[in-house]
């Protein structure tokens, strides 16, 4: 092992212990470490073979930063704000429950719904948009509302998986495995990810029903929130368009001399619908309120903890380390993919049930192709999946997830 290998190992080892132990400061620990990781490629410019063979300018370490996934969290988290403040999803949840007609079924139906809008929204959001309207009949009803609240959290939880802009985590996994949003559909002509999650939401929907059987109460449930702007709807529903749209496009690498797309299209079309949404806010609606809402709706802290991330694993890919991962864990599967995609997947559910999942999944799926290539997997598409499946599912294991 080379020195620089060592040395990455171990900044890469207490990079994690200091996320694990101060939640708070995270994206400060990944800026820093990922600042240590550019003055050790710094040192091989000035000193060369002082390390070992390494290289990592501060060029390639800046473009390791992966824009296309930084605009989409922006852009989606935006666009969202503006959706919420509408009150469409408001409207939405109070005709579901008019439809039903008793508490197991308001609960059910809240927490499928709540699946349906985290698909396309982020989940945290959704919970927020949701919950008080579970709060509300249950105030009504004077029954505990901690029941109902954790059903709709883990519903949205679980379908955040289901499409690209769902979670920070699939939109990761769609650029590490260059996923459109039409693939989490169709897949090389076989029912994707968005299949698979729906499965789940279909059982889980009868062990709730299940759970709140003797919940037979009836309920009258006459509320209905006003909407006024529309516009906001009309962006979200034209983001998603705009995606599956570019999804029949081909990269640069698959176009075969042809037409193809930009790799940042998805983070720009993101962008775009937002920036239109702002613009109409503010010289339309002249709602400087709501823009500066907007603005601090976006999660700057996830972005900030992405960045230094990713520039983090480009450092310790560069340095070896990387490889030298992949290839024990490959060891562990003993050659066999059956084993390996195991491994990967109750790892996940394990780790992620006390790591948070952004920084986890961006680790992890800098790993999966020397994993995969340790076992003789060309696609490691298999991997990928397993990975995501196992983040998602220990992300609902405990609070910290």
């Amino acid at each position: 092992m080379q020195p620089i290998t060592l040395i990455a190992l171990i900044l890469f080892g207490i990079t994690y212990v200091l996320m694990m132990a101060l939640q708070k400061v995270r994206p400060y620990i990944a800026l820093g470490s990922a600042l240590i990781f550019v003055v050790l490629g710094a040192v091989q410019i000035f000193a060369p073979g002082t390390l070992g063979s390494f290289s990592y300018t501060p060029l390639e370490a800046l473009q390791e930063v992966d824009w296309n996934v930084i605009m989409m969290i922006a852009g989606t988290m935006g666009t969202v704000y503006l959706f919420i403040e509408s009150k469409m999803p408001q409207l939405m949840s109070d005709w579901l429950i008019s439809r039903v007609s008793s508490v197991k079924w308001v609960i059910v139906v809240l927490s499928l719904f709540a699946g349906i809008v985290s698909a396309f929204v982020d989940n945290v959001a959704t919970v927020l948009m949701i919950a008080p309207v579970a709060l509300a009949f249950c105030k009504k009803l004077k029954i505990s509302p901690v029941s109902s609240i954790i059903c709709i959290a883990v519903s949205s939880n679980l379908q955040g998986a289901a499409t690209l802009v769902g979670d920070t985590t699939s939109i990761l996994l769609a650029k590490a495995a260059n996923l459109d949003f039409s693939d989490f559909f169709v897949d090389d002509g076989k029912p994707g990810m968005f299949w698979v999650v729906e499965a789940g939401a279909v059982v889980s929907a009868l062990i709730i029903l299940f759970m709140f059987r003797k919940e037979n109460g009836k309920i009258s449930y006459s509320e209905r929130t006003k909407v006024e702007d529309m516009f906001p709807t009309y962006l979200l529903v034209g983001t998603v368009v705009a995606l599956i749209a570019v999804s029949f496009i081909p990269y640069k690498e698959a176009a075969n001399g042809g037409s193809y797309k930009p790799a940042i299209i998805n983070g720009l079309i993101c962008i775009f619908f937002f920036v239109v949404g702002i613009i109409r806010q503010l010289f339309v609606k002249k709602d400087k309120e709501t823009v500066i809402g907007a603005f601090k709706e976006i999660d700057y802290y996830t972005i900030l903890l992405l960045a230094g991330l990713f520039v983090v694993i480009g450092g310790v890919k560069s340095a070896g380390v990387v490889d030298f991962l992949g290839q024990k864990i490959a060891q562990l599967g003993n050659g066999s993919v059956f084993l390996v995609y195991t491994i990967i997947v109750w790892m996940s559910v394990l780790l992620s049930a006390f790591i948070d999942n952004i920084p986890y999944t961006a680790t992890m799926l800098a790993l999966v192709p020397s994993i995969a290539a340790g076992v003789g997997i060309g696609d490691p598409k298999l991997l990928y999946y397993g990975l995501l499946c196992g983040a998602t599912l220990g992300g609902n294991l405990t609070p910290i997830g």
